[in-house]
């Protein structure tokens, strides 16, 4: 899973080599923390929020076999 959104992320940026992602377990949640160049937010984000929003449905329709709920943060 991190290394889907990894893929999807770099695939939308200028500096493919700053995207990071990092995986924080909690109880029955598990984060999926996206960190990418500034000058990349906005790619990332989209209009009103779409592009983000887009890659969350999809870790949430890959993450449909775990038990648990799937998210991901853009910090």
């Amino acid at each position: 899973m991190k290394a889907l959104v990894e893929t999807i992320a770099k695939a939308l940026v200028d500096h493919p080599n700053e995207v990071r992602v990092n995986a924080v377990d909690k109880e029955r949640i598990l984060v999926y923390e996206l960190s990418v160049h500034p000058e990349d937010m906005g790619k990332i984000i989209g209009k009103q929020g779409r592009i983000a929003k887009a890659l969350r449905n999809v870790v949430i329709a890959a993450s449909v076999q775990t038990d648990k709920r799937v998210t991901v943060e853009i910090v």
